[in-house]
């Protein structure tokens, strides 16, 4: 299935580097998310539909790490 690449964003963090890649195919656009560290890489594919849900649960964690205490558990 061919794979068109909307948008690509890369982040470096000490040995690792991520890859977030807006993705489109006749199915529907997703967000590939790739962690590559010292050439072994891991793979997850988010659903475009859920990428708001996905945000929103990042950004909580990223408050409950960052101590602020709005982070809730579910």
């Amino acid at each position: 299935m061919e794979q068109e690449t909307l948008h690509t964003e890369k982040i470096l963090a000490d040995r690792k580097i991520f890859f977030l890649d807006l993705k489109e195919n006749r199915r529907g656009k997703v967000v590939k998310i790739t962690e590559d560290v010292s050439g072994n890489r891991d793979t997850i594919m988010v659903p475009a539909e859920i990428l708001g849900d996905f945000i929103d649960a990042l950004s909580d964690i990223r408050d409950t790490a960052e101590g602020d205490g709005s982070g809730e558990e579910e």
